[in-house]
């Protein structure tokens, strides 16, 4: 028969290590710096060119009457609307997983950006503005003159 040596810890770190993945997975996820932070609302993809910053937001099953677009300072784009739950006069629930309610998602830009130029479009769900950079942020080539 063999026996095996009691490590209370090891189990406890274990146990420890589950509990916060399953928190995570409830509650919200990592974020960059592997902090656990909330989860945020719209989901977006941001990416910039030479001539304007882009971003999509994913928002099914809204309309664009409940969303409102800021450009605050230059360089923070603001999303807020509203997702409201479906209305069944008839039946009861089983499973409620998709949230509604009012979000604010701020976003901070990677440059300033020209507040009077910008472009959103909505289609199919997804969310997709065109902030042109200002021309401050934009690069500039320079010549350098050889002697």
């Amino acid at each position: 028969m063999q026996t095996t040596r009691w490590q209370p810890f090891v189990d406890m770190q274990s146990e420890m290590n589950r509990l916060r993945q399953e928190m995570e997975r409830v509650f919200g996820r990592f974020d960059g710096n592997g902090l656990t932070s909330a989860a945020a609302y719209p989901l977006v993809n941001l990416w910039e060119d030479a001539a304007a910053i882009y971003v999509e937001a994913e928002l099914p099953g809204m309309e664009m009457n409940d969303l409102e677009i800021y450009i605050n300072g230059g360089n923070q784009l603001s999303i807020r609307g509203e997702r409201r739950p479906p209305q069944y006069p008839q039946g009861s629930w089983h499973r409620r997983e998709r949230g509604y309610g009012a979000f604010t998602r701020l976003i901070d830009l990677p440059s300033p950006v020209n507040a009077d130029e910008v472009h959103a479009e909505f289609k199919n769900g997804v969310l997709t503005i065109k902030l042109p950079k200002s021309e401050a942020a934009k690069p500039r080539r320079i010549e350098v003159k050889v002697q």
